[in-house]
């Protein structure tokens, strides 16, 4: 984030109208924490989503005690019966789970579990996201989204125009991270491509 306060920049954000943030919390590849997490929900008083690689109850209680509203549950790296347990845990401690996809099988195993909300990313996690994907995985997806779900497009949105081929392929939001922490006015970037979306 060249040396920015990753709080100082969620306030930021904030002001600049966004109505969720995202906070990674995985400490040993980039370098986050539930305490960073819990220091912007504090300090911006904005709904945050958890973005970990959560796999256990300890970490449901510790995202719910650090300010969490949501957490990111990663499809390719739990088994069904694993996320079933994950999705019922975390409603029950008062955090919406975004369940995470990237292909068509993901997507298809998920069908029957009645999900408010699922991210489709546009990037492999199982290649820590460094392939080259683009919006065009979830325009690929788009017959096998959820229709009751609220679904986001997730990584690989950089300009506007990805935002615009984002919601046609049927994403009701995006998650941006890269292009708003690169630019050189963060909060810029954010109203740039929030405006995409008629906010």
């Amino acid at each position: 984030m060249s040396g920015r306060n990753p709080v100082e920049l969620a306030v930021r954000l904030a002001e600049a109208g966004a109505p969720v943030l995202s906070v990674v919390t995985e400490a040993e590849h980039y370098g986050g924490s539930p305490e960073l997490l819990r220091e912007i929900a504090l300090a911006t008083g904005l709904p945050v989503l958890r973005k970990d690689f959560i796999k256990s109850s300890q970490q449901l209680e510790e995202s719910a005690e650090s300010g969490a509203s949501a957490v990111l549950l990663i499809s390719s790296i739990l088994k069904t019966d694993q996320l079933v347990a994950l999705i019922k845990e975390a409603l029950s401690l008062g955090l919406e789970p975004l369940v995470e996809t990237h292909n068509e099988e993901e997507l298809r195993a998920i069908q029957h579990m009645n999900l408010s909300f699922v991210g489709v990313n546009n990037r492999n996690i199982l290649e820590w996201e460094t392939d080259d994907g683009t919006v065009s995985t979830t325009e690929q997806l788009a017959a096998f989204l959820p229709e009751r779900a609220f679904v986001l497009s997730e990584s690989s949105i950089a300009s506007p125009s990805d935002v615009e081929r984002a919601v046609r392929a049927g994403a009701h939001g995006v998650l941006v991270g890269t292009a708003i922490l690169k630019a050189e006015d963060p909060a810029e970037m954010y109203r740039r491509l929030s405006l995409q979306r008629g906010q």
